[in-house]
């Protein structure tokens, strides 16, 4: 079966329903989130998104914030974006310290770090594409918390990533947040999975 690239307003489990099954499939997403989410430098988190996940996240921010019927639209269009759509990858990242005055300091350094992600492989460099919702780093240069950030691969990259195997980078380039890590084989099978 093709993967799912769109959640819609039939998806949508009410919320009276999804209440009593909430604690359950957290539970049963762990260990397919858990493939997909690597560190990355001391402070990074990567999560690698696909429509279970955003499904996910479309119910709990509906059960959170309770909108009801009229907030349905905005979090499809919101996390439909994060969904693959069959040559790409999509990528939550977060940058965590738990420290709010280190988290300030720290981030008011990393402006433009969304600009400067990128996926290396089997010779190819795939550089990151930031989500385009929202501007990410302020004009005086403070990165936000929370990127996301698309990577598009042609049909030949795409064969390259899915060969058993295959070194996968997974890094950026600021000056401030030089860091990188390659991907667990693990890691490398469940996104090749994401590709048409």
């Amino acid at each position: 079966m093709a993967n799912r690239k769109e959640i819609t307003r039939d998806d949508i489990i009410p919320m009276e329903k999804y209440g009593p099954i909430r604690k359950q499939m957290r539970i049963d997403l762990r260990p397919m989130k858990k493939r997909r989410q690597v560190a990355l430098g001391p402070v990074a988190t990567v999560t690698f998104e696909n429509y279970d996940t955003m499904f996910h996240q479309v119910h709990e921010m509906l059960f959170i914030e309770r909108g009801g019927e009229e907030q349905i639209p905005d979090e499809l269009e919101a996390y439909n974006p994060m969904i693959p759509k069959g040559r790409d990858l999509a990528a939550t990242v977060m940058f965590e310290i738990d420290d709010r005055a280190q988290r300030q300091a720290f981030l008011a350094k990393l402006g433009g770090v969304e600009e400067t992600m990128f996926l290396r492989f089997a010779g190819e460099e795939i550089v990151g594409k930031p989500e385009e919702d929202v501007d990410r780093s302020t004009a005086d240069g403070k990165a936000s918390s929370v990127q996301f950030v698309h990577f598009h691969f042609t049909d030949e990259q795409v064969e390259k990533f899915r060969q058993p195997g295959t070194e996968v980078t997974l890094g950026f380039t600021h000056p401030k947040y030089a860091h990188m890590t390659v991907l667990p084989e693990d890691t490398r099978t469940a996104l090749a999975e994401d590709f048409d």
